[in-house]
């Protein structure tokens, strides 16, 4: 059988390069949602902070995504993937950011079609989104999320395997007003 996935998509942050949080820029929240049920996720756990409410409602309407908030998101993205962590029921969590726009469905398959418990999107050799970590990585990664630091550190200390994306996308996440 083959093993169940959860996405998670990052988007509790204040935005503050942008002037407003990236989950209410239009129709990032719903992209980044489908982009990880289209490539195979059978459930997507959203991670809102700053404007939750406003957020949550731009949500789709599909029993498959659940909107948690991160009490402490404004911690940083450490924080927010905690909570995701927490919130996930899968074998595995293929995990993105909001504010990466534009990311093809071939981005996800490839990562989800390489091999090994820790799977990183890279891009010209620069790590990206999505991650996959699998479940038996969940509690220990945990427990190294501190404040703006995500999960880099954990990832390159154990072994992840980097999956080249660059001929398929940029990977590089949207900052600053436009």
């Amino acid at each position: 059988m083959p093993p169940i996935i959860d996405g998670i998509v990052l988007a509790a942050g204040a935005g503050r390069r942008r002037g407003r949080p990236k989950a209410l820029v239009d129709g990032w929240l719903e992209e980044a949602v489908h982009l990880l049920l289209q490539g195979g996720c059978v459930r997507v756990v959203v991670v809102l902070g700053a404007g939750a409410d406003e957020a949550h409602a731009l949500l789709p309407s599909d029993d498959r995504v659940h909107a948690v908030l991160a009490e402490r998101w404004a911690d940083g993205v450490g924080e927010s993937l905690r909570t995701g962590l927490a919130h996930a029921t899968g074998d595995a969590v293929l995990v993105t950011l909001v504010d990466l726009p534009g990311t093809p469905v071939s981005v996800v398959e490839r990562v989800l079609g390489a091999s090994g418990s820790l799977r990183q999107a890279v891009f010209d050799g620069r790590p990206g989104h999505p991650v996959l970590i699998a479940r038996d990585h969940w509690e220990p990664l945990a427990q190294t999320l501190t404040g703006d630091r995500g999960a880099r550190a954990y990832l390159r200390a154990h072994g992840v395997t980097e999956v080249e994306c660059g001929d398929l996308h940029h990977g590089r996440d949207v900052d600053g007003a436009t």
